[in-house]
């Protein structure tokens, strides 16, 4: 394991502890400084690589410690060589009595490796598994087993524990609505062992007391259709929580899914590689310490904080290091982040559907989109990372804040918002009256839409885009802009067009390698317009149909050269795909000329206020 990942991994414990300080202070103004000590755990945890694929983040950690396979072979081989172990309401019937199975009262004690197939009810006792170095396979065929003093099913020693559930049969269990602070076992189905749960039957389980499922080891589920309701944590498995299959259906008043070994920096990871998982939950729905990846599957997350959780996230997926989205179907309603990331976020090719009360996507450090599909519907802020990079995909972003924000996490909405309508807007760009900080966004392929109500495209450093295709509808108010960069904005390839209000117009800068024009207009242009942009011989360059009230538009195209005249237009037509309003071709018609720009030339006086400079009729 490398030094570089356990650094992250300590660095995601220090963050976690700063978290759960912050929320227990009774300063709420949120102006208090974490320490240099936070800082630098800050730091540690955000330099993971953001570009990483599932399969080398993977690698990178503990090997699953079942194989694809074992509980279907385990049920095809249960017949004649299965141990028979019948519940009879308070006590226990086995033809392996005495030979690895024993029976004392409600509670059934299984020894030896081997299979068990347990069937009946056990209205208030236990079944126990006391066998060192073994590996164990409970088949549970039409079983239910409650416990008023502990854990129905409370593995206490055995090298891996495999629990298959019978086709067709119906299982329940329940455990104590109490557990005391030191219990070694703390939830109906509890396992000190690896523990793989598979077959095509069905489990209920109800954690009373704490957590529904868990194991101190690792925990894999490639079957069966789960049901889990939990007072703490519905999943939890200490090293790893892996699902390849089944249906996992979990309600929480902690965490969902959960893996929470913070002291090796190979394990604490949770990975969904198929099946469908479906989480409500009043704490994370997905936890991970270290890595969170998804290869295939669908998950469905909602994640909702209650009225006492101060002292707990309500993410929808979370990591300590880095969270891979690569495949399958992901969606997810959260209370903060719907995926936050203390280190580093890849969204690799998941299909993903996002709505968040505060970021739709948060990352420490590095947030990469290089393919799938992104839909973030609702947000505080869309897209939050320090080093921001989309080269693939389609990504459409809603905020109620800024679209896309490439910033520290010692930033907040108030330090960058509603700046009073100071622009850069000069040539050599940079918004906001404020110095550069070391905050990247890079456009390099893909389609980013963003629907900001604040900034749209806001750096706290640098921008560049050199590819694919930007649109920002951006904000009405002036005092936010569609581009809010306080370093250098470059185009050097792509499409970008950029549409919001006159008081804090940025434009790209005049190195760019590529043309550019920003009109800013003598009044705002109402949601529904057709705009066209013609060069000088009346060809149109660009079409786009305004979704909110516009006065300002930047745009830039292999179309645009440096220097030319171009004119604005309204009215015409539309024809071809769509992009977030920007349009694949377009007809002047009657349109009407509304403004004349010099592609190059940035609007006079920054835009403080609105309808200075920029556009002339």
């Amino acid at each position: 394991m490398s030094a570089y990942k356990l650094a992250a991994v300590l660095a995601s414990v220090g963050l976690a502890g700063a978290a759960l300080a912050g929320c227990s202070s009774s300063d709420n103004s949120g102006s208090s400084s974490t320490g240099s000590g936070s800082e630098s755990s800050t730091s540690a945890a955000a330099a993971v690589d953001g570009s990483q694929q599932a399969a080398a983040v993977l690698a990178d950690n503990q090997d699953v410690h079942a194989e694809s396979g074992d509980t279907e072979a385990d049920t095809d081989a249960a017949g004649s060589g299965a141990v028979s172990v019948e519940l009879t309401g308070d006590s226990a019937t086995s033809d392996g009595d005495g030979n690895g199975v024993g029976v004392d009262g409600g509670t059934v004690t299984i020894t030896a490796a081997g299979t068990y197939r347990i069937g009946g009810s056990l209205d208030d006792g236990q079944l126990v598994v006391t066998a060192p170095d073994a590996e164990v396979t409970l088949i549970l065929d039409g079983a239910k087993i409650t416990n008023s003093k502990g854990a129905a099913i409370d593995v206490t020693d055995a090298d891996e524990v495999v629990v298959v559930l019978a086709e067709g049969s119906e299982n329940t269990l329940g455990d104590t609505g109490t557990y005391a602070e030191d219990a070694q076992a703390n939830a109906a189905l509890h396992s000190a062992a690896d523990l793989t749960i598979g077959g095509s039957g069905s489990l209920t389980v109800r954690g009373n007391g704490a957590d529904g499922i868990t194991s101190t080891d690792g925990l894999v589920i490639q079957g069966g259709t789960l049901t889990v309701d939990a007072a703490d944590d519905g999943i939890r498995g200490k090293d790893y929580v892996v699902v390849s299959g089944g249906t996992v259906n979990v309600t929480a008043e902690g965490d969902g899914l959960k893996a929470d070994n913070t002291e090796d920096a190979d394990r604490g990871y949770v990975a969904v590689g198929g099946g469908t998982v479906k989480v409500t939950s009043e704490g994370d729905g997905i936890d991970a310490a270290t890595d969170l990846v998804v290869t295939g599957g669908k998950v469905t997350v909602t994640s909702e904080a209650s009225d006492d959780s101060s002292d707990s996230s309500s993410h929808g997926l979370k990591s300590g290091v880095i969270t891979v989205l690569e495949g399958g179907t992901v969606d997810v309603t959260s209370a903060a982040d719907a995926v936050h990331g203390d280190g580093a976020v890849h969204l690799g090719g998941a299909t993903a559907t996002l709505a968040a009360d505060d970021d739709g996507v948060h990352a420490e450090g590095d947030l990469v989109i290089s393919a799938g599909t992104v839909r973030i519907t609702r947000s505080n802020e869309g897209l939050e990372g320090k080093d921001i990079l989309v080269s693939g995909g389609s990504t459409d972003v809603t905020s109620g804040d800024d679209g896309v924000n490439a910033s520290g996490s010692e930033a907040t909405s108030d330090d960058q918002g509603d700046r009073g309508g100071f622009g850069g807007g000069g040539p050599g760009g940079g918004g906001g009256g404020e110095g550069a900080g070391d905050y990247t966004v890079r456009v390099t392929g893909g389609t980013l839409v963003v629907d900001s109500e604040g900034d749209g495209l806001d750096s706290n450093g640098n921008a560049e885009i050199t590819g694919g295709t930007v649109v920002v509808n951006g904000p009405e108010r002036n005092g936010n802009g569609a581009l809010d960069v306080n370093g250098g904005l470059t185009v050097g390839g792509g499409s970008l067009l950029a549409a919001g209000s006159a008081g804090m117009v940025v434009a790209p800068d005049a190195e760019s390698g590529q043309g550019w024009l920003s009109a800013t207009l003598d009044t705002a242009l109402q949601a529904g317009t057709t705009v066209h942009i013609a060069d000088s011989d009346g060809k149109v360059v660009a079409s786009y149909v305004t979704s909110k009230a516009v006065q300002n538009i930047v745009y830039s195209g292999k179309g645009i050269g440096n220097g030319e005249e171009y004119t604005v237009h309204t009215g015409g037509s539309t024809s071809g795909t769509d992009t977030g309003g920007l349009a694949e071709s377009g007809e002047l018609g009657s349109a009407k000329k509304i403004a004349t720009v010099t592609a190059g030339e940035a609007p006079e006086g920054g835009g403080f206020g609105g309808g200075g400079g920029g556009g002339r009729p």
